[in-house]
């Protein structure tokens, strides 16, 4: 899969809670950041004190290959106990664009992580310009890396919402 064509992965899980309960832990910013590996925290912009449709923060990230960055983010949908998402960069031609979704499951919820790379450049760009022949390994790769990351914090919530792994972080895994 080239960078070009979008390339997304999800990830899901039940979740013995209903959406009221999941709801506030995915639309807390900051929340991920105890079990994923690489994003390590984010604060709200432009006076915004929580998530609202065009609502902006900045988020912080660190990986192994890359060092540190922040990134600008913009709330694309806010659905109260259905949908938040957000896209990274420029909202009308992001470099990557995430999502949790929300839904009744039986006496549960189910909750959905997406993210989807591009059509922006990301920080992605200059090794694939380095290496245009291994473009799909490089891609492949960085999926795998946000599949991870997604999955740890899935559970975590999951841990969370259903009362307990209040101890639960990236460090612990």
């Amino acid at each position: 899969m080239r960078y070009s064509d979008s390339p997304s992965v999800e990830v899901d899980i039940h979740i013995e809670a209903g959406p009221d309960r999941v709801w506030p832990l995915i639309t807390d910013i900051n929340l991920p950041a105890r079990f994923s590996t690489e994003f390590q925290g984010a604060r709200w912009l432009d006076d915004s004190t929580g998530a609202a449709q065009g609502a902006r923060f900045a988020g912080r990230n660190r990986h192994q290959a890359t060092g540190e960055w922040e990134t600008t983010c913009t709330v694309t949908a806010c659905e109260a106990g259905r949908v938040f998402a957000w896209a990274v960069g420029d909202p009308a031609f992001p470099s990557a664009s995430w999502s949790f979704e929300l839904e009744p499951d039986g006496r549960g919820s189910r909750l959905r992580q997406r993210a989807q790379m591009g059509p922006a450049p990301s920080g992605l760009t200059p090794a694939i310009e380095a290496m245009p022949d291994k473009e799909e390994r490089i891609v492949a790769r960085r999926l795998g890396e946000f599949e991870a990351n997604m999955l740890a914090t899935l559970e975590g919530i999951k841990a969370l919402a259903e009362g307990g792994g209040s101890s639960v972080s990236a460090e612990s895994r």
